[in-house]
């Protein structure tokens, strides 16, 4: 017996996940240093949280594009919330604003993507 996994709710998780991670951080910014972690402004750590975005969002998305709806506008919508995701690392000052329209974007994908796997069973 084969365990499916649902990509969408996947991708729902991460994006959420990002966004906790990107506004609660900031508040225990005073605690970290003393545990020795920097997990905040961490290059490697905010690139890697965008590939695995990238990399579940794309199979996800891709997966119901091709089995089951041929609609491109999720991909569409994710694509936006993703240059918005990886525009807040370039721009400091606008990161939380790119941040809230990323995590929109990506949330939005992968809802409207689920909402049309759902329609189109096979």
């Amino acid at each position: 017996m084969s365990t499916k996994i649902n990509w969408d709710a996947l991708g729902i998780a991460t994006s959420v996940a990002c966004a906790i991670h990107c506004a609660v951080l900031p508040v225990l910014i005073t605690t970290l240093p003393f545990f020795g972690i920097n997990i905040l402004h961490n290059a490697f750590f905010e690139w890697g949280m965008i590939t695995l975005a990238c990399l579940i969002g794309s199979f996800s998305l891709l997966h119901g594009y091709r089995k089951h709806h041929r609609s491109l506008m999720p991909l569409y919508i994710f694509l936006t919330g993703f240059i918005f995701l990886v525009l807040k690392q370039f721009f400091a000052s606008l990161e939380y604003y790119f941040l809230a329209v990323a995590v929109i974007g990506i949330v939005t994908a992968h809802f409207y993507n689920y909402r049309l796997c759902a329609a189109h069973k096979h």
